[in-house]
């Protein structure tokens, strides 16, 4: 027979103490609006040179502006944004990556290694991208062929990591079984399994 005073108290227990939601908040706000913005801006620079000069112009200069905003969000930002675990994601990167061909993934609710160096490439080459257009406009670079040669291959290499970026982050998607386009979208992923 069931205790009255004991079920009582489990009962009360389990109204007092919800169930933990299914999802936590991982990405803010601002890093989401980041994320979205610059692959709008970078995917119009891609498609308008020498065509829509001016829109083209707009829009690498916005990419300046989210670059600059990036760097310091790293530091003021929230905690899966800062940049305080990036050296240690970094080094990990190498054997993260020789651990993907076992399917091994390991559980990260910020970036993974591979997100980091994904981070880091795609942060440079989108500055010297960007920088590199930017001079290409003055009185000093206009015509300089290694400012021009740097602006093409730099932007032709933002794009190889825009497809490394996207496949990498469906592959993940499907190896952990977690919409990570969507958690760029609502800022939440699947708390840590135990």
């Amino acid at each position: 027979m069931l205790d009255p005073v004991k079920t009582s108290r489990a009962a009360s227990t389990d109204l007092n103490c919800p169930p933990k939601p299914a999802t936590m908040p991982v990405w803010d706000r601002p890093l989401r609006l980041w994320h979205w913005a610059l692959t709008v801006f970078v995917l119009i620079a891609w498609v308008t040179p020498n065509t829509y000069d001016k829109l083209h112009r707009f829009a690498g200069y916005t990419v300046i502006g989210l670059v600059v905003f990036r760097l310091a969000w790293g530091f003021l930002g929230t905690r899966h944004s800062r940049f305080r675990m990036l050296l240690l994601r970094l080094r990990a990167a190498p054997s993260y990556l020789w651990s993907l061909r076992q399917r091994r993934t390991g559980r990260y609710l910020g970036l993974n290694p591979a997100g980091a160096a994904m981070l880091v490439a795609m942060l440079a080459m989108l500055a010297v991208s960007a920088v590199t257009g930017a001079m290409q406009v003055t009185v000093t670079f206009f015509g300089v062929w290694w400012v021009e040669d740097t602006h093409a291959y730099s932007s032709d290499a933002v794009i190889v990591l825009v497809v490394v970026h996207v496949i990498g982050t469906i592959l993940m998607s499907i190896l952990q079984r977690e919409n990570l386009p969507l958690a760029m979208i609502t800022g939440r992923k699947h708390r840590r399994r135990s």
